[in-house]
């Protein structure tokens, strides 16, 4: 008669042998348990299934216990006595499970950010972006540190439209409205991504779920003529390439990371023209930018480390990048300067990098430059039909605009040389 096997029996008395072993349970038919020579044990059931003599495997010991091996065996035996194949189900079980994993929204999300932003992770999972895009970057932080923790490891298709609310209440609590609608506008972009390339995806994500309106979110804060005297003074003696940054994106009204990733192989025409290429321009097309005196002076006096090609950098090999590190230490040099002249100064008001190019786009108005011109300088495309037919560049136009800007930023700075002395009657 075959004993019943038990954790004693399989634990103490059952040995590896020099070839590979299979014991009977006396309590289930069929059930065996298989111990190899190395010692690793697993559970196998036979069954027979057509008329012939089959095989499951059921997992290793101890992971699959001794009661959970008879109930899988015990199952398997019912589905061949039901003229069903065990072993089949199983494996249409396993193939659905590895299709749900290689379905997480993580996993489309991954592969999103590396087939539509340029993501590449190195040897220690690391994301780099080949285009060096910020919308990327952020992209990919949102995610990991917002989205993947709660929603990750789903199945893209079983996420209910309950469970992203659900997130973005946490979100809006822990960070407010402007956090929780970016994170639903990226968590957008990976849902419709993955529509458009599958037959059965539809995104749960509808209108109305936004926490705010577009122009709620919207910034519109610019710097006084006093905050911009400080800011810039502060930042002509700022250790680094940090302070220089900040003034040439004021001069430029360059995007951040346009102007932190400038090259000194894009600046030609005897340092008078800035070429912002396609590939790390928004709209995609080359953007020249006449640099005025002052600007190209911020560039002059930034210096070269090494070899490097990159302006603004910290390491000679890098762009530089941190910028909230910076940004930080900034804002505590300007307290200073302000409580050199009040020592009961307030920080400066919540103020970003963007900031100086909406200040710098506001300050173009103020100098008398045409619309048009100004909005060409930040790099915008006007569109409707003088975008396709109107080829002209507007490089004189767009150089007078920088140099009426520097020439404005320069009286905001002295504003004392404004003052005309008025002659008397004589």
């Amino acid at each position: 008669m075959v004993k019943a096997l038990t954790v004693r029996r399989i634990e103490q008395t059952i040995k590896p042998g020099d070839i590979r072993r299979e014991y009977p349970d006396g309590l289930l038919a069929g059930l065996y348990l298989v111990v190899q020579p190395s010692g690793a044990k697993s559970w196998a059931v036979r069954y027979r299934y057509a008329g012939r003599p089959a095989k499951m495997t059921l997992g290793p010991y101890p992971a699959v216990t001794l009661a959970k091996a008879r109930e899988l065996g015990r199952d398997a035996i019912i589905a061949a006595k039901q003229g069903r194949d065990p072993g089949k189900e199983r494996k249409a079980e396993r193939r659905k499970a590895e299709q749900a994993a290689e379905n997480t929204l993580k996993a489309i999300a991954e592969e999103y950010l590396t087939r539509e932003c340029g993501m590449e992770r190195d040897a220690k999972g690391k994301a780099t972006f080949k285009g060096g895009l910020r919308s990327a970057r952020e992209r990919e932080a949102t995610l990991t540190r917002l989205v993947y923790p709660k929603l990750g490891a789903q199945p893209i298709g079983d996420i209910k439209r309950s469970e992203i609310v659900g997130l973005l209440d946490k979100i809006d609590d822990e960070s407010g409205p402007v956090m929780a609608d970016r994170t639903l506008a990226i968590v957008r972009k990976v849902m419709n991504w993955h529509a458009s390339r599958s037959d059965e995806f539809r995104s749960p994500i509808v209108r109305g779920m936004a926490r705010t309106k577009p122009k709620e979110r919207a910034r519109k804060h610019t710097l006084t003529d006093d905050e911009i005297r400080v800011v810039w003074n502060v930042a002509e003696g700022f250790a680094g390439s940090f302070g220089a940054l900040l003034q040439f994106i004021l001069l430029t009204l360059a995007r951040r990371t346009e102007a932190a990733r400038i090259t000194r192989n894009e600046v030609t025409g005897n340092s008078s023209d800035w070429t912002l290429p396609a590939a790390r321009n928004k709209t995609k097309v080359d953007l020249v930018r006449p640099l005025s005196g002052v600007a190209q002076t911020v560039l002059a006096r930034v210096p070269q480390i090494d070899d490097c090609d990159f302006v603004f950098t910290t390491d000679g090999k890098t762009p530089i990048s941190g910028f909230s590190k910076f940004k930080k230490e900034f804002d505590k040099s300007v307290l200073e300067e302000l409580r050199k002249q009040d020592p009961k100064a307030k920080p400066l008001p919540n103020w970003t990098l963007h900031d100086l190019r909406r200040t710098g786009r506001s300050l173009m108005s103020r100098a008398g430059v045409l619309s048009d011109h100004a909005e060409l300088c930040m790099g915008h495309v006007i569109g409707g039909v003088r975008e396709t037919y109107d080829r002209y560049e507007y490089h004189a136009e767009k150089k007078h605009a920088f140099e009426a800007l520097a020439a404005l930023i320069e009286r905001i700075l002295h504003p004392a040389d404004n003052v005309v002395p008025v002659r008397g009657r004589r």
